[in-house]
């Protein structure tokens, strides 16, 4: 018989700490209050906990351009409030990416730049570091004076 990798309390503690990082991650990452589709402006438009609003042209989202609007209007706000959804499409979307101006995958994003649509590009791992050092500051301080938490490469 296997014997268990972990015992009660390294899974208590685990948890607790996933937790914990939740909570960080809510307070200082973009999270959706409310999401929907646009059809006069051809907008997805998302209200932020933060009391911001993102308006976001469908076209430019990888999965919606082209898609009817009745189906693009059954958008839904993912259980963690970081990205969209629409089941019926297949598509899921990131808020920190969308905010980003990134709207899907690098050859998407190629596509979007060929037909002369300002997008941002996806920067590379240890871009925006190199960016920093070259103007003497490191990625370390950078990261403790926003609060914000670095994310890992995708």
């Amino acid at each position: 018989m296997a014997k268990w990798k972990y015992d009660a309390q390294m899974i208590d503690r685990k948890l607790a700490a996933a937790a914990e990082r939740a909570r960080l991650a809510d307070a200082i990452e973009p999270r959706a209050v409310s999401a929907r589709y646009d059809r006069n402006h051809q907008r997805i438009v998302v209200e932020l906990t933060t009391g911001a609003t993102v308006s976001i042209p469908a076209r430019l989202c990888q999965g919606l351009a082209g898609a009817p609007a009745e189906e693009i209007s059954k958008v839904e706000i993912t259980p963690a409030r970081d990205g969209l959804h629409w089941e019926s499409l297949d598509v899921d979307l990131g808020l920190p990416e969308l905010i980003g101006g990134i709207y899907g995958t690098r050859e998407w994003m190629s596509q979007l730049r060929r037909l002369g649509v300002q997008a941002k590009a996806r920067a590379k791992p240890n871009a925006r570091a190199n960016g920093l050092k070259k103007v003497g500051i490191s990625s370390a301080s950078r990261t403790k004076s926003t609060g914000m938490r670095r994310r890992s490469p995708s």
